[in-house]
């Protein structure tokens, strides 16, 4: 009887071991041919309209920054300044609290690997992926040193941590509304932060569980390997980037300007991103191929032309270097004019060649 139960133990754990080593194996073959950009946005809950993405590992790398945990507040604003010189933290939403996050939370863009903002009607979600090598755990010290309420169980294992909009300014100056709220995933080596608990609780209960619309999930693999990128979906595209925020005179204007250059069809999904060496990309998903070869040519042509409701032309700023259709999606290879900021000036409306 007990070598029965012996037998039927060791089998128990074999199947077992056999089904971690099959997840293991999965997740493996996910992401050995996906970016960086597309294993992040993974995370990214599925109710996301807008994603704002910062590789700050990349950063650091492009602007040979050398930077750990113990750097002064001095030269992480070094580093900053010389990002933001470059147009490459704009879509951060951490910037402004990074002294205090570099002295106080255990993190900052020193120490991180990625940055991912997620933004939608129902909530919005910092999520920061850490090294493999970081102490999740001395994080949560922090954030308990700082006053934060520790999770009754499971510090680095998803619960939140409780701050509050009265906590932050007793931490220190300028930090974001998202960070009231923390929970550390040991496993994934994720800080994720909010200004609303009940929607972080949701998004890490969700963890990895959902997936964005094809569209917007298109346009992230057109982007390739990105320092910055703002995404969006279809509908926040067209309302948000639409010549309807333009004045009246520009508005007429556009509508001219689309007229000669040809059909526009809605997008599906949208991204503009910085890419290694300099230059811009805007990736936009259509319902079709159709639909796409014929947006190359008018995009294409919206870009090269005036900036109404931006002002001047959009040569002022950059020049199109291709458009080019692949299947359903067109890209746009846009080189900056020198000292222009062609990220954080048109990842905000209105933007004639993103027109719906």
């Amino acid at each position: 009887m007990r070598r029965r139960l012996t037998i039927t133990i060791v089998v128990a754990l074999a199947v077992a071991l056999v089904a971690v080593v099959a997840v293991v194996g999965l997740r493996w073959w996910q992401d050995r041919d996906r970016t960086e950009l597309e294993r992040a946005t993974a995370y990214a809950p599925a109710d996301a309209e807008r994603l704002s993405w910062t590789d700050w590992a990349a950063v650091r790398s492009a602007l040979g920054a050398h930077l750990d945990a113990s750097s002064s507040g001095s030269e992480l604003q070094s580093f900053l300044d010389d990002g933001f010189d470059r147009d490459l933290t704009s879509t951060s939403a951490l910037v402004q609290s990074a002294k205090v996050l570099q002295a106080r939370f255990g993190f900052s863009p020193a120490t991180a690997e990625w940055e991912l903002f997620s933004q939608s009607e129902q909530g919005a979600v910092v999520i920061v992926r850490m090294p493999d090598d970081a102490d999740l755990g001395a994080v949560g010290d922090d954030l308990a040193h700082g006053g934060f309420t520790r999770p009754a169980t499971g510090e680095t294992d998803g619960e939140v941590w409780l701050g509050g909009d009265a906590l932050l300014p007793t931490i220190g100056a300028d930090l974001t509304p998202e960070l009231q709220y923390v929970a550390l995933d040991a496993a994934e080596h994720l800080v994720l932060t909010s200004d609303n608990e009940a929607y972080l609780e949701d998004v890490v209960g969700s963890l990895g569980d959902s997936a964005l619309p094809d569209g917007v999930q298109e346009a992230i693999a057109a982007s390739g390997e990105p320092l910055s990128a703002s995404i969006y979906d279809g509908p926040y595209t067209c309302s948000a980037l639409a010549m309807s925020h333009a004045d009246r005179s520009d508005e007429q204007e556009a509508e001219h300007l689309i007229t000669q250059a040809g059909e526009v069809n809605p997008v599906d999904g949208f991204a503009m991103s910085v890419q290694p060496g300099g230059h811009v990309r805007v990736a936009m998903a259509f319902e079709s191929d159709d639909q796409a070869r014929t947006n190359a040519d008018s995009r294409a042509a919206l870009a090269s032309g005036p900036a109404p409701g931006q002002g001047g032309d959009f040569a002022d700023r950059f020049s199109v270097a291709s458009a080019t259709a692949d299947g359903n999606v067109v890209t746009l290879d846009l080189r900056p004019t020198q000292g222009s900021y062609v990220l954080s000036d048109l990842s905000t409306g209105p933007v004639l060649f993103a027109t719906c």
